[in-house]
């Protein structure tokens, strides 16, 4: 047998098991009959600070992503769904199966979620080898970025697989679940508040920071009783209160101007952004013939469901300003805006004078679209571009296949007037950790009311006189739509294996289906995992 190879490499690669093969010219080997295999030896990471940028670069790819992590955790929900219209977005039944909760333990999203946020958590185990020399704001963003990529992990499929970057690349990793995969989670959070930077509005909070830290500690705490199937502790909600409290004591706050929030600059509720494109956020829904002039138009996909659309206060047939819809809901211009030099905006060049893309709608975009200077848009087949609110083939029945394009209403939360792909996504902000310190409030038996109504008046809805268990969950679906927390805030309720429109009649009630299967590779290659029940 050939003498261990030691080699000092970085591998922020995590698949499960890793298979390694090495081609080795050989001239002078030592044989020593006690090998039986080859290894490799970890020596440590040679430059923290070119790798932790790195491993912060990768969160761009995915979190802006319109599939993986996104997908799985809005497309599974009542929030999006993506029909087939033509052969335009088929796919194999991809998107549909993510919908009606029929998927396979080889679907595609689900797989790259599970490779790529053990990838995440796994270069950060490597970082925090006692074999790699750090600072401490690195050991801050390390032990962050571990936090993150477990929890991703444990919250979609119950089990995390640990490898000690120092253990050999062929022995199998171990498996962490519910007190002990919660434990240490907790555990690498507390050290990242420790040692990461203070952040703050108007600060790049583009990084992990303390109230990065803190609002990912609140947000396990509040899903802890989930995972460890018992009922939520009053400590734990106790804490979260706290956290949103310091988490406040830094300057972070509400904002009026919903949709201004999602511009780039500055603002008191962004905690965490990613410097990546927002423009999976804007094209996957629009029409073809919407804002050509900025990217080609959009892509004529993800849509939302009649019943999600009507969570929000307003007309349904009258969805411009002024006609009682809160804020958050949004309106269809039925013409563009004059162009003033507004910042992150660019002059028409099909139409001289106004601003481009500011006939494109916010919110939620239902019935007839229009043009910059106010004419009528058409689909390509000539018929009016109207938004519907149903999902009907070619026959008139409902359904998720051989739909026209201009069927679902239209989601629009990242808007193109502001640039066709800005690098500027949310991913933790402060009216999540609001609703967060409110939902500990009620589930510690307090009255939450207040704290949501302060949100709802200031999104111009109309106060609430209590606040139930289910008004609770509405009000995050209106407040957080599309920002990657429906499914998890479904599960929590209880109500992600609820009847929804065009879901399987075999899935509802099925709560096998709040876990996502492991990927059934990773079940081959790794012993230690055990298949989610159900699958």
């Amino acid at each position: 047998m050939m003498k261990k190879l030691k080699m000092n490499r970085l591998l922020p690669y995590f698949l499960g098991a890793v298979v390694m093969t090495f081609a080795v010219s050989c001239t002078d080997l030592e044989v020593e009959e006690t090998d039986s295999v080859n290894t490799v030896g970890f020596e440590g990471i040679l430059d923290p600070p070119s790798f932790i940028d790195g491993l912060y670069g990768s969160l761009n790819g995915q979190v802006g992503d319109q599939a993986n992590l996104f997908a799985i955790s809005e497309v599974t929900t009542d929030e999006f769904l993506i029909p087939t219209r033509g052969s335009d977005w088929g796919d194999n039944g991809i998107w549909r199966q993510l919908h009606q909760h029929n998927w396979l333990t080889d679907h595609a999203f689900i797989t790259n979620t599970w490779n790529q946020w053990n990838q995440t958590h796994f270069a950060a185990a490597q970082l925090l080898s006692p074999l790699t020399t750090l600072t401490a704001e690195q050991s801050g963003d390390a032990y962050f970025l571990r936090a993150l990529g477990m929890w991703v992990i444990l919250d979609n499929y119950g089990q995390v697989p640990v490898r000690d970057p120092e253990a050999s690349l062929l022995e199998d990793p171990a498996v962490i679940r519910g007190e002990e995969a919660v434990a240490q989670i907790i555990s690498d959070l507390e050290a990242a508040i420790s040692n990461l930077p203070a952040g703050g509005p108007g600060a790049t909070n583009d990084r992990g920071t303390k109230a990065a830290a803190r609002y990912l500690l609140a947000k396990v705490l509040l899903n802890k009783h989930v995972y460890l199937g018992t009922a939520p502790d009053g400590g734990d909600m106790s804490r979260v209160i706290s956290l949103v409290d310091d988490i406040s004591g830094e300057g972070y706050g509400l904002q009026a101007g919903y949709f201004d929030i999602f511009r780039e600059g500055e603002d008191v509720e962004t905690i965490w952004y990613l410097p990546t494109a927002v423009g999976n956020r804007i094209w996957n829904g629009l029409h073809y013939n919407m804002a050509p002039e900025i990217a080609g138009g959009g892509w004529n996909g993800f849509s939302t469901l009649s019943e999600f659309y009507d969570l929000f206060e307003g007309d349904s047939e009258i969805n411009v300003p002024g006609s009682g819809q809160e804020e958050r809901r949004g309106f269809v211009p039925t013409e563009g805006v004059a162009f003033t030099g507004d910042a992150g905006t660019t002059e028409s060049g099909d139409f001289p004078g106004f601003e481009a893309g500011s006939n494109v709608g916010f919110g939620f975009l239902i019935n007839q679209q229009y043009e910059i200077d106010g004419t009528p848009l058409n689909e390509r087949g000539g018929n009016p571009l109207t938004f519907k609110r149903d999902f009907r083939d070619g026959d008139g029945n409902v359904s998720l296949i051989n739909n026209d394009e201009t069927t679902g209403i239209r989601v629009m939360k990242y808007n193109p007037r502001y640039g066709g792909f800005t690098g500027h996504e949310i991913f933790f902000r402060y009216a999540d950790a609001h609703l967060m310190k409110a939902e500990a409030m009620m589930r510690s038996g307090g009255d939450a009311t207040t704290m949501v109504n302060e949100l709802r008046i200031l999104r111009g809805a109309t106060p609430l006189g209590s606040v139930s268990e289910q008004q609770m969950l509405d009000e995050r679906g209106r407040e957080l739509y599309a920002e990657f927390w429906r499914r998890n805030d479904m599960v929590r309720f209880g109500q992600f294996t609820r009847d929804w429109e065009l879901k399987d009649p075999s899935a509802v009630g099925d709560t096998n289906l709040n876990l996502f299967p492991i990927p059934a590779s990773q079940i081959i290659l790794n012993p230690n995992l055990t298949q989610n029940p159900g699958y």
